[in-house]
């Protein structure tokens, strides 16, 4: 059994799209970001820089944090989308990701839609690199069906719930033929749909 300590973020949502994609029994323990939860003592034994998400590999008495190494973890137990002949490709998109993507959206959600109007040089800074990024994104799905090769992998989850967050960029996600044609597939997906709602709220994948 895979216990699940998250909370409705992307990078939450990355863990539990994985584990319903690589069919696991695991279960949800949510932890409240905005009543400091993550803070507390025991959490803090499990996540040293108190993030979500961790999980709890209960069977085998092993503990993550850090959701791209909680991925690749996933992937390689169940051997399921992470290839090993692709796996050096795969890396790069997950660490992209990981190092780029992901903090990069989350600092143009920090100015643009949880605090506009207190700093203009963080909304315009953030609103171009998070313009830029779906430029790159997209000029790779020109190229390759998904991110890291021409097969769904630990890349395409890992970055897939920060799209999802589109219509709070305002970027104009039509604009991009190539991501929009890969973020629908995903969208599509039934394990995805169930997955992006990991605490049973109702919440549904924005649309295109």
């Amino acid at each position: 059994m895979i216990e699940l300590l998250t909370a409705d973020t992307p990078n939450g949502k990355k863990i539990s799209i994985m584990l319903e994609e690589i069919k696991l029994d695991y279960k949800v323990t949510k932890i409240n970001i905005f009543k400091d939860e993550q803070f507390k003592p025991e959490f803090k034994k499990l996540s040293p820089f108190s993030k979500i998400p961790v999980i709890i590999d209960h069977n085998n008495k092993v503990s993550l944090f850090e959701s791209g190494a909680i991925l690749i973890y996933l992937g390689e137990k169940s051997g399921k989308f992470y290839n090993k002949d692709n796996r050096t490709i795969i890396n790069q998109w997950l660490m992209g990701q990981m190092s780029y993507v992901g903090p990069m959206l989350g600092q143009h959600h920090q100015f643009h839609h949880y605090n506009p109007g207190k700093s203009d040089f963080g909304e315009k800074r953030y609103f171009k690199i998070t313009e830029r990024i779906y430029n790159e994104l997209d000029e790779r799905l020109k190229k390759s069906k998904f991110l890291a090769c021409d097969e769904y992998t630990i890349a395409d989850i890992a970055t897939f719930p920060w799209i999802a967050r589109h219509d709070w960029h305002d970027i104009g996600l039509k604009k991009f033929k190539n991501l929009s044609r890969w973020y629908q597939e995903i969208s599509n997906r039934p394990q995805v749909i169930k997955g992006y709602d990991p605490l049973n709220k109702g919440e549904v994948i924005p649309k295109v």
